[in-house]
């Protein structure tokens, strides 16, 4: 069975850091897309990062380019998001998400709707 577990989420003051992790379980991810979205109340979930395997392409959306970095273990099976010189905007739920045989776009924000499998969340609080 697919399964997508996010873990690393927290209380973290502005300006701090955090790296959360997507453990992958019953597949490869080096035959998928990851993508890393957030949705804060009220608000659309919105993606932030992508990185696809197969062209080793790595995207990340305007608001978080610089600051957050993707990665991948292959010996764990998991992704990371680095993220540091975190804002209070940036406090939200983070999904990671897969797509198999996905190319990430250069240009455009991951979109949810072309993903297929979704953790659970894990709480993101940027606060002082």
């Amino acid at each position: 069975q697919l399964q997508l577990v996010e873990s690393g989420g927290g209380l973290v003051q502005p300006g701090g850091s955090l790296r959360l992790s997507c453990a992958a379980s019953g597949f490869t991810l080096r035959d998928y897309a990851i993508g890393w979205f957030r949705q804060a109340p009220g608000k659309e979930r919105e993606g932030v990062s992508c990185f696809s395997s197969r062209d080793d392409i790595t995207y990340y959306a305007d608001s978080v380019k610089g600051r957050f970095t993707i990665s991948r273990d292959n010996a764990k099976n998991t992704v990371y998001l680095q993220m540091n010189s975190l804002k209070p905007e940036d406090t939200a739920v983070y999904y990671c998400a897969a797509v198999r045989f996905y190319s990430c776009s250069v240009v455009a924000d991951p979109k949810k709707d072309e993903y297929d499998y979704w953790g659970q969340g894990t709480q993101v609080t940027v606060s002082s």
